[in-house]
């Protein structure tokens, strides 16, 4: 299983979230997986049109994702998500 971590800001909205253990083949299942988890979670991570927002991030085994629209990346095994939200405004 993957493991994803999350950056502290999604706490603030989602006090219980912890490093999660997840099977998925791609950023889309795993996100789909994580809002089972988290409900209303890919409401921060997601547009409605199903893209990622623009101030998010998320990192496979270092390397961030390359389709933010389809979210079509694959996810391995033994890989290590991060899921970062920038931090925005003035």
């Amino acid at each position: 299983m993957a493991k994803v971590q999350f950056t502290s800001l999604l706490q603030r909205f989602f006090p219980d979230l912890k490093p999660e253990e997840v099977e998925a083949a791609n950023v889309k299942e795993l996100l789909s997986k994580l809002d089972k988890i988290y409900t209303g979670l890919s409401t921060y991570l997601v547009e409605e049109n199903g893209g990622l927002r623009k101030h998010v991030n998320i990192f496979v085994n270092g390397v961030m994702i390359k389709d933010r629209i389809h979210l079509s990346d694959k996810i391995g095994s033994n890989d290590t998500i991060n899921i970062i939200q920038a931090l925005s405004g003035g």
